[in-house]
């Protein structure tokens, strides 16, 4: 399944999902399995030069898997369904009306490490000089809205505005994000880790560092050879474990992070130096990709102690 927090979030759904072409694609996946990129042409009656580009767009918002396999006549390009079902909500906790959230800013972290590539903008210019680590202590990044690095991390500090006897239920943080490749990579898979107080919430693989669709909101100046957009994702945790868009990627529950009342709590977006992909990591603010938000959290909690 596939949880859509808003009806603006799932644009780019509803976008790929506009074409006939690309609602068969998902029809005859969802029907018979995975299937080759050729094999799907020859069933839709496409050129695999016309198909390649409505892939692309179904891989982009996270409706269809590519994996590349060897076959007996050479390297083949499976596709899969990704989701099985849309979920469009703007709350998984119908049972309280108690929920507060806040956004902050991409250059608002409070620690890093970063390895090069690497670099930090604001709308207007970048800050100091790219694949320069030092750059991200500038007291200019609190204005930034895109930075990328190639492994390491940053670390925020969120609010947490739960009084005593109040309970969290379930957090969500939702962003744009993608992989760090040097220039820009379609293909570019990596393996980002998120930990909340110091607590690992699991990873999610970017498939790519996106750069052929000019993102949205960019200002006029940015490069056209570098990062253009991300993925919009939505981290959950609650009671039940931790989701990434609605499919779980770790045990690890709401109870598991200890959210104290009046005590700011820790966000971690990292991509360690032993993962399988280590592709880097874009956290794209709203002045920069295609959608207009920074990092995002949404609590939901109890009124009162239980």
């Amino acid at each position: 399944m596939l949880k859509i927090p808003s009806l603006r979030a799932g644009m780019p759904v509803f976008k790929a999902l506009s074409s006939e072409t690309r609602l068969s694609i998902m029809e005859l996946l969802q029907q018979e399995g995975p299937l080759s990129m050729t094999a799907i042409a020859a069933r839709l009656s496409l050129t695999a030069g016309s198909l390649t580009p409505h892939i692309r767009i179904l891989q982009e918002c996270g409706l269809v898997t590519v994996s590349v396999l060897e076959g007996k006549h050479g390297m083949l390009k499976m596709c899969s369904a990704a989701v099985d079902s849309l979920l469009i909500s703007g709350e998984s906790v119908s049972a309280t009306r108690n929920i507060y959230e806040t956004e902050i800013g991409v250059g608002m972290y409070t620690n890093y490490e970063v390895r090069p590539t690497c670099g930090i903008c604001t709308p207007e210019h970048i800050i100091g000089k790219v694949d320069v680590p030092a750059c991200f202590s500038d007291m200019e990044r609190t204005d930034a809205q895109i930075l990328w690095f190639s492994s390491g991390y940053v670390e925020y500090m969120l609010p947490c505005f739960l009084k005593e006897g109040q309970q969290p239920l379930e957090l969500q943080l939702s962003m744009e994000i993608s992989s760090e490749a040097p220039g820009v990579q379609e293909n570019w898979p990596s393996d980002i880790y998120f930990k909340l107080n110091g607590v690992s919430l699991g990873y999610w693989t970017s498939p790519g560092d996106f750069g052929r669709i000019q993102g949205i909101y960019n200002p006029p100046w940015w490069f056209s050879n570098w990062n253009q957009h991300g993925l919009f994702k939505l981290l959950t945790v609650n009671d039940q474990g931790t989701f990434m868009d609605g499919g779980r990627i770790s045990d690890a529950t709401i109870r598991d992070i200890r959210i104290r009342p009046g005590r700011a709590i820790s966000f971690r977006i990292e991509v360690p130096q032993n993962a399988n992909n280590i592709g880097g990591a874009t956290p794209f603010g709203k002045g920069f990709g295609n959608y207009p938000q920074d990092i995002r959290m949404r609590m939901h909690y109890t009124p009162e102690a239980q």
